[in-house]
């Protein structure tokens, strides 16, 4: 078997015709897909960002409620105090106890009140979080439907393209492997350099069949021999004769 440097440039020539035909077929299919595989990917970490986000007024909302708990003990505990002082403040012996006694009844009376303003405070900002939260899922569900439509749209392009577009991976391969890394790197490069991807175009009515710009009559005798590679000075595309761009199929 022929390894890249037993090809000739004619053979090479040959290879990035067939790789540039290949390659604007693929083109046609992403093109064909269009944003979608993106906007799904974009989709779906907004929807694992919302996600997150429910979690955490979710965990938020949970620390608020053990919060109300421990001050409904605190209260539980202050009423029991309560109770336990109003019996003693019956048999007092003398002013010093009754004020001492007193004094406690008031200190777990102002207890219970800011425990019940806490909770009450507490109370409120789980309904804000709750509002929160509400939006959140909604929002979830919103984008959970976009995303299933997106999918779904983009799973049928998939699938009605995958067997074109895996014929045309394979016949993509096959080219690369009759080019030098060299050549597959300036192919690359170029072919990055232009929006419609085209980096081997070829010489129509005397001029480059990408820039259009004019090729010289020596330059274009050149090109037909087929012994070397030529670019065209305007643009940098690789330049080859029409027939043989048009003699290069592709299954």
């Amino acid at each position: 078997m022929a390894t890249v440097k037993d090809f000739s440039v004619e053979e090479k020539l040959t290879a990035l015709v067939k790789l540039q035909k290949v390659d604007s077929k693929l083109d046609e299919i992403g093109i064909l897909k269009g944003e979608l595989p993106m906007e799904v990917s974009d989709l779906e970490d907004e929807i694992q960002g919302l996600h997150a986000r429910q979690m955490r007024i979710e965990e938020e909302i949970n620390g608020i409620s053990d919060f109300i708990e421990k001050k409904k003990e605190v209260i539980k505990e202050s009423e029991a105090l309560i109770k336990k002082y109003e019996k003693q403040s019956e048999n007092v012996k003398n002013n010093r106890e009754f004020e001492a006694i007193n004094k406690e009844m008031e200190m777990q009376h102002l207890e219970v009140k800011l425990a019940e303003k806490h909770i009450k405070d507490a109370n409120e900002e789980i309904a804000d979080k709750i509002k929160v939260l509400d939006i959140a899922k909604r929002q979830i569900a919103s984008k959970d439907t976009v995303l299933n439509n997106k999918k779904s749209e983009l799973q049928k392009i998939i699938g009605d393209t995958e067997i074109e577009e895996s014929h045309h991976k394979e016949f993509s391969t096959e080219a690369r492997a009759a080019l030098d890394e060299r050549l597959l790197f300036s192919y690359d490069r170029i072919r990055n350099n232009y929006r419609n991807g085209l980096a081997v175009v070829p010489v129509m009515r005397d001029s480059c069949g990408g820039c259009f710009n004019a090729i010289p009559p020596q330059k274009q005798s050149e090109i037909k021999q087929h012994k070397k590679i030529i670019v065209c000075e305007n643009c940098g595309r690789i330049l080859v004769d029409e027939d043989l761009h048009q003699n290069v199929e592709t299954k």
